[in-house]
């Protein structure tokens, strides 16, 4: 899989390239200010002001290049790291910021947190065409907590495994409405590193490796 962004081996012959024209061309000008130096007319003397300068702007294109050549070293170590704890996250439970999850099992998993206590609470559920399979209706305290669908619908019937998508919504004891965020809950099982940034396969989903906000070890049952 390539990886987007600054490809190493192209940028690193660009700049070996260029250094080796600077040496050739700063080999030349030596070899001519030499020249120059054994036949100069002694009553007319070179400037030496102007060839000072000259080799003094040699070496900042020189240094230039070195300092590239270190900043491409030092991308292409950090890119690598990245891809390494990227990795890393296959076979760990995570939580991102959605609405998704996976029915696997006999369950599917969201996380929420309430902004505050929501006495009035419904949860509704939809399947992948969107339709309604579930609703429940309950209260919630304050803060985070974790929602377990068992995969079994309002009419009684089990849902098949797939994706699913919730939707909290709930008030307070004077009918104001508290917010209830949700999050998606699910064990990576492969990253993709196509993109601009590495992006985690959790199920059917796709979820992007700055979106985690949790990672553990998952549950034993809910290891695949």
């Amino acid at each position: 899989m390539a990886v987007d962004g600054v490809s190493g081996s192209s940028n690193t012959s660009a700049l070996s390239g260029s250094r080796t024209t600077i040496a050739e061309n700063f080999d030349t000008f030596l070899n001519i200010l030499t020249t120059q130096l054994k036949n100069q007319n002694p009553l007319d003397p070179l400037d030496t002001n102007q060839f000072t300068a000259q080799l003094v702007q040699f070496t900042g294109v020189e240094q230039q290049l070195k300092t590239n050549e270190f900043l491409e070293s030092l991308l292409q170590s950090t890119q690598s790291s990245s891809k390494t704890d990227a990795v890393s996250y296959i076979g760990k439970q995570v939580t991102a910021a959605g609405t998704t999850a996976q029915l696997q099992d006999g369950g599917a998993t969201w996380a929420f947190n309430a902004e505050a206590q929501v006495a009035n609470a419904t949860v509704t559920i939809k399947n992948a065409n969107g339709r309604v399979v579930y609703t429940e209706t309950g209260s919630l305290d304050k803060g985070p907590g974790n929602f377990l669908w068992t995969g079994k619908g309002s009419d009684g019937n089990t849902q098949p495994d797939g994706t699913y998508t919730i939707e909290i919504k709930g008030t307070n004891l004077s009918g104001n409405t508290i917010k209830v965020s949700t999050s998606t809950v699910g064990v990576v099982t492969a990253v993709d590193f196509s993109g601009a940034q590495p992006i985690l396969t959790v199920g059917a989903g796709k979820i992007l490796l700055s979106d985690v906000t949790d990672v553990r070890v998952p549950p034993a049952d809910t290891e695949s």
